[in-house]
């Protein structure tokens, strides 16, 4: 990720920035407002392809439960019907690609009425301020704009790129929307939605309990969905410049559609380990060195909390998401070109003090990022979403 998504120049940003969502003490009086809420998304967290906005909708929607809000995720592909420890309904509206256009009958059918319906756009949109009458609010983790042509070709991708665009400046034009990082809701604005509207709601991350201690020789870590625009490529190629100053192992974690052609390409010393149990993903987090996110974009980028709750720095680029959660220099260090990331990355394996400070920061800065405090936050949007449209109002 070198190269940077940003706003293009004509698109200033207006004055009004985004507002916070409220993160104080939960919404009280019975029942909770909205009561039935439905999510519209495209996976679940169950789904082989799950990553970080289903990890998302996942802890609102179970925090939410826990509140007393009767949840329902609508969503396409496999889907679990719900596991013991979740409270919240699944239901699958059919294929990964199909169930877009029958989400709408779907809800009807198999869902009923909802006091609010939660449209989570990650890229391809569901348009429900077309189809569904009542109370809707847009969720988006980070909008895919240079993403298009990166995976589909030139005419598929300018359709996505220009349904995005009108979905999220257009249909839902009266609604309230979620951004789930302050880049994400530059990058709203400068699609032209009102900064009045956008809300801010940043991820959580779980309490790590008691960390395992470093790797004694230099362990570097990647983790994520093995998909093109994260950049597993760049790394491998960074690794053969900064293997032979570092020594030490690279482990990649994560599966997707790019992990066969990676694994092909991949120098000495690298590990693929495909999906981990989250016993393993801790141990690794607490004793990797360096947490390694090459990413040409992200709406927060989770994993980034994950290793400084476990008090392991980030290096990644200066791109959106990414500078949202690692402050840099202070938690992590961001890079602006490739030459730079190898040169972060062979400074701070390098030096042991530099680490550890930077470690402790992070992990300092983590435990201000509670799920608890997401679901609070969010708490607060769904009640405005419906109040703000009952009628009178």
């Amino acid at each position: 990720m070198p190269q940077h998504v940003r706003p293009s120049p004509q698109h200033v940003p207006p004055p009004s920035p985004p507002r916070a969502a409220p993160s104080g003490p939960p919404l009280s009086g019975p029942p909770p407002l909205p009561r039935r809420i439905v999510f519209l998304a495209r996976r679940d967290l169950d789904n082989p392809a799950a990553g970080g906005s289903e990890l998302l909708v996942d802890k609102i929607a179970d925090g939410l439960t826990a509140h007393g809000h009767q949840v329902t995720l609508l969503c396409g592909g496999p889907a679990s019907a719900g596991t013991p420890a979740r409270g919240y309904r699944v239901v699958s509206a059919g294929g990964d690609a199909g169930h877009f256009l029958r989400a709408p009958r779907e809800l009807a059918r198999r869902v009923g009425a909802c006091d609010l319906l939660v449209e989570v756009c990650n890229g391809m949109p569901y348009l429900a301020p077309l189809w569904h009458r009542g109370p809707t609010l847009c969720l988006v983790n980070h909008v895919h704009t240079d993403l298009w042509e990166m995976r589909y070709p030139g005419p598929a991708a300018r359709l996505g790129r220009r349904l995005e665009h009108w979905a999220l400046a257009g249909t839902h034009r009266r609604n309230l929307m979620v951004a789930v990082s302050g880049s994400t809701a530059s990058a709203l604005r400068g699609l032209g939605v009102d900064g009045d509207r956008i809300r801010l709601v940043h991820n959580g991350v779980e309490e790590p309990g008691p960390l395992a201690p470093k790797a004694a020789e230099p362990l570097f870590l990647a983790m994520g969905r093995l998909v093109e625009y994260k950049r597993i490529d760049l790394l491998l190629r960074l690794w053969e410049r900064v293997r032979p100053v570092t020594g030490g192992r690279l482990v990649i974690v994560g599966d997707g559609p790019e992990r066969a052609r990676l694994t092909a390409t991949a120098g000495p010393d690298v590990t693929f380990t495909g999906h981990i149990s989250e016993q393993r993903k801790h141990q690794l987090l607490c004793s990797a060195w360096l947490l390694l996110h090459p990413s040409l974009v992200e709406g927060w980028g989770l994993v980034v909390m994950e290793a400084a709750a476990r008090r392991t720095p980030a290096v990644g680029f200066d791109v959106p998401g990414l500078r949202d959660s690692v402050t840099d220099g202070v938690t992590g260090l961001l890079a602006r070109g490739e030459s730079a990331f190898a040169a972060h990355w062979c400074t701070l394996a390098l030096s042991a003090r530099r680490r550890d400070a930077l470690g402790r920061a992070a992990e300092a800065r983590a435990a201000r990022f509670r799920w608890s405090r997401t679901v609070s936050s969010f708490r607060a949007v769904a009640a405005e979403a419906v109040l703000t449209t009952l009628p009178g109002r």
